[in-house]
């Protein structure tokens, strides 16, 4: 407004002295505000780091591993003073599987067991499927449910038995797993397919399985898949080929989502450093 009238109009206007608003632009500028746009460049940043997922809890523990002191109410506000926000995840009704294939199906061990203390313990794994320009990709993946991390995981244009056992062979030679890890899993075919069933027979893991149509016995896998559709953007902008969704998938995960994103239920940790800051135990590195 400067630039287009004077400020003996402007002045009067506000109803202020030419005098005073002098002495305002010649004030210094107080060390709360400095500190505020030291701590906005840093907040940025970690904003980035966290790919515009992170809300002001995340960013905070951000910034105090860093060795910056800030509280949540203070990131919060500087957020919304930048126009930051984090990513929301879409509501989602819950998707049951069709288990109508009549073949046995497996206990609910969750249920019965206590939380793992450690890795491979306890795997869940699930199935979920991207649209693309090309048609649908589905994705298989297995957690650790200790440390949420994604052990194995592998990506076909259909979901046939040969998607769920790539990904379990993923897991098993990035993890080289003891014998009795439960593996828990909905009641879809996929999961009692003769050869798949062989596969982990033979390394003697333990099957278990949800109750009929319903998807809150594997809740932790319902909200992997929640975040990796909404942190990775891939809900919204479709990949233009399979292929492409599967480099996608790829750098969410390990690019990502392991190493680096941050898990409130894993004191702000990420996957890998949860693992890492534990006592030595038989973990395999990935």
């Amino acid at each position: 407004m400067k630039g287009e009238h004077s400020i003996t109009l402007l002045c009067e206007l506000l109803a202020v002295s030419r005098s005073g608003y002098y002495r305002w632009c010649g004030r210094p500028v107080s060390a709360r505000k400095r500190r505020d746009g030291d701590l906005a460049a840093l907040i940025a940043a970690a904003y980035r780091t966290g790919r515009g997922n992170y809300g002001a809890p995340r960013i905070m523990r951000e910034l105090r591993e860093q060795g910056t002191p800030i509280s949540q109410r203070r990131c919060a506000r500087l957020m919304r003073e930048m126009g930051l926000k984090g990513r929301k995840r879409h509501a989602r009704k819950p998707r049951t599987t069709d288990s109508r294939h009549g073949k046995p199906i497996a206990e609910n061990l969750l249920g019965k067991r206590p939380p793992p203390t450690g890795p491979n313990q306890i795997w869940v794994t699930d199935i979920t499927y991207l649209r693309t320009d090309e048609g649908w990709l589905y994705v298989a993946a297995i957690l650790d449910l200790w440390s949420r991390r994604v052990v194995g995981w592998a990506a076909a244009a259909t979901m046939h038995a040969c998607l769920v056992l790539a990904a379990f062979r993923d897991a098993v030679q990035r993890r080289r797993p003891p014998p009795g890890v439960v593996l828990h899993s909905d009641r879809g075919s996929q999961y009692v397919d003769d050869d798949y069933l062989k596969v982990l027979a033979a390394a003697g893991i333990e099957r278990s399985m949800s109750r009929t149509g319903n998807c809150f016995d594997n809740a932790s896998m319902e909200s992997f898949w929640s975040s990796y559709k909404t942190e990775s953007g891939l809900e919204e902008l479709l990949p233009s080929s399979r292929r492409a969704g599967e480099l996608a998938t790829f750098d969410y995960i390990e690019t990502f989502y392991n190493t680096t994103r941050r898990h409130s239920s894993l004191g702000y940790l990420s996957p890998v450093a949860f693992e890492n800051q534990q006592p030595t135990q038989d973990i395999k590195a990935a």
